[in-house]
């Protein structure tokens, strides 16, 4: 089949972490847009990809692209691809996807067109009039932009920030992609001490604690493109063997508190279940008396900002605290995730850098302050 050509939706924001992570993964032809990543590679990148990414959301690969102003050209287009080079006879392969800034806007329409396309296509190649679709799931995606079609297989599955460690959160849980990007984007990899103190289901200290560890995060779960024959298991077998390869071993001083105790016991439970509970120290502790050592470390944090857990007013005066309390420790190098405008009036000081995100729906900033260490 040749070279393939990926491409991995990502969070708004992430998406340069992603094609970093990616080159280091040694992709070839490596493409950051907004809100995704290209790349090519064959079988064994495609599965590197789905065992290693931290900050994608899934590792879709791409059919075809082709111009699409009408459903006749939808409809064309589809019937045009191999679809029988990945698809068996009884392959299951639903299709969901989104159109935007196109002729043909309704999702519902363009979904039955190029599901009639593909059981035409694949009833043609393989001699059938029904197909049974009781085998294994390849999921078809479509993205329609400006008139132009692209057709997906989606290797993942369930998405990558489903790692498997996670089975319930909190109120307002943290998406684990955003968590890996935040312990990224602070340059955390293990050495000196790091702390979240509104670490609520735990999301990001695990994440921090993968980082550190160097293990790559999709090692605990299954994947849609592992029952597919055009990726042998002994491909997935050898990725996952390298990946363990790459694992360091060490002491990390990863501390993570939470003033409810309740979330606490699940941050542990979740930590025990990601494999890094050894690496993590837990305590309930209010952020704001929380005492932390002198030396330098690094603090990355989703504290409550208003829109989710507590009201506006609530928020605000907890950063006020909060800033106040964090003077003391001028070494430190800070990163609060935030959707509050005015943050850093309230907590005390300009960031250093600002970084627009989104957590979900909610825009935010993440707001990083180095430190008076990282500035000499």
């Amino acid at each position: 089949m040749g070279e393939w050509t990926f491409c991995v939706p990502c969070l708004f924001g992430v998406e340069g972490l992603a094609g970093e992570e990616l080159r280091r993964m040694e992709a070839r032809d490596v493409r950051v847009e907004n809100g995704r990543v290209w790349f090519s590679g064959g079988p064994e990148l495609l599965a590197r990809a789905n065992l290693r990414l931290r900050t994608g959301e899934r590792v879709l690969l791409c059919l075809g692209r082709f111009p699409a102003a009408s459903f006749e050209a939808l409809f064309q287009g589809v019937s045009a691809l191999p679809l029988e080079d990945w698809i068996p006879r009884d392959g299951r392969f639903p299709v969901k996807g989104h159109s935007l800034d196109s002729a043909l806007h309704s999702v519902p329409d363009c979904q039955a067109i190029i599901k009639k396309a593909a059981a035409g296509r694949l009833g043609r190649k393989y001699g059938l009039q029904w197909l049974p679709e009781t085998g294994a799931l390849y999921q078809l995606q479509f993205a329609i932009r400006h008139d132009t079609a692209e057709i997906f297989l989606d290797t993942s599955g369930a998405g990558l920030h489903k790692r498997g460690y996670r089975a319930v959160g909190n109120e307002a849980p943290l998406r684990e992609t955003l968590a890996a990007g935040l312990v990224t984007l602070a340059r955390y990899r293990g050495k000196g001490i790091f702390a979240d103190p509104f670490c609520g289901s735990g999301t990001i200290a695990i994440e921090a604690a993968l980082a550190a560890r160097n293990q790559a995060p999709g090692l605990r779960r299954q994947f849609a493109a592992e029952s597919w024959p055009a990726v042998p298991p002994a491909v997935w077998q050898r990725e996952r063997e390298a990946a363990r390869a790459l694992e360091f071993r060490g002491e990390y001083r990863i501390l993570a508190s939470d003033v409810d105790p309740a979330c606490v016991a699940l941050a542990e439970a979740n930590a025990r279940k990601a494999g890094v509970d050894r690496l993590i120290r837990f305590s309930a502790a209010d952020a704001c008396r929380l005492a932390l050592p002198a030396e330098p470390g690094t603090l990355v944090s989703n504290p409550p900002y208003g829109e989710r857990m507590m009201e506006r007013r609530q928020a605000q005066q907890l950063t006020e605290r909060l800033g106040r309390h964090l003077r003391e420790l001028p070494a430190w190098k800070l990163g609060f995730l935030s959707a509050e405008p005015e943050f850093e009036r309230y907590f005390g000081r300009r960031a250093d850098k600002r970084r627009k995100l989104y957590n979900g729906m909610i825009q935010c900033n993440f707001y990083q302050f180095l430190g008076e260490a990282v500035r000499r």
